[in-house]
């Protein structure tokens, strides 16, 4: 059964890369180094607190399923839109250790060697790299990789691209965008087998077994 599988939560919109080799204090006794955004950044979270006197922090996770930020060992941050900042472009932080909490994640890494320097990456928004998520099972997508992407039924009619997904309890529903008379549109699409025949990601393109007309 095709399903669609939300590790990230709704795709975020990642800023421009920001270069530079400079090191960006983010407290007076810790440091991170200045990084470029990869390419295929994502937003996956944004840090809450500190938590504890040792340097570690929460991590809210824009969906349930985190298993990104478990996965990767170098996120990338960038400060909140809003409030206070305590460093400015992006930063890498190199994470050593991240676990389940409650209903959050708490991590720590290097060059956040107590409460004061994880105090101050509050609010930071986090991204990591798509090509660092763990592979999907079968018949499995991250909804980043749905995003997109083209839809057309059996016949081969355009029903529209896929703009959003919406998560209905157990299902996930493609949300598609399209045109008709001049006007935007959209359309309701549950992602399951009994409707989606097949994605093929390299042609990005979705095949339904779904009407213009339902």
């Amino acid at each position: 059964m095709s399903r669609a599988q939300p590790p990230l939560g709704r795709p975020k919109a990642a800023a421009a890369p920001t270069g530079g080799s400079e090191v960006h204090a983010v407290t007076s006794v810790g440091a991170l180094d200045a990084a470029e955004l990869p390419a295929d950044a994502i937003e996956v979270g944004r840090i809450a607190d500190a938590w504890g006197i040792k340097g570690w922090f929460k991590v809210l996770p824009h969906s349930a399923s985190p298993e990104a930020l478990f996965s990767s060992k170098r996120w990338y941050l960038q400060p909140s839109e809003r409030g206070a900042k305590t460093f400015s472009g992006t930063v890498v932080l190199r994470v050593r250790e991240t676990k389940d909490h409650s209903d959050t994640i708490v991590a720590c890494a290097q060059d956040i060697p107590d409460r004061s320097a994880a105090e101050a990456l509050k609010g930071a928004r986090v991204f990591v790299p798509r090509s660092s998520f763990p592979t999907a099972g079968t018949d499995e997508y991250y909804w980043v990789d749905l995003m997109g992407l083209d839809v057309v039924n059996r016949e081969g009619v355009a029903l529209g691209r896929v703009s959003d997904l919406m998560a209905t309890g157990p299902q996930t529903v493609l949300v598609l965008a399209f045109e008709a008379d001049g006007k935007p549109q959209e359309r309701l699409i549950p992602f399951v087998s009994a409707y989606v025949d097949g994605v093929d990601l390299a042609a990005r393109r979705i095949t339904v077994d779904w009407q213009p007309d339902y």
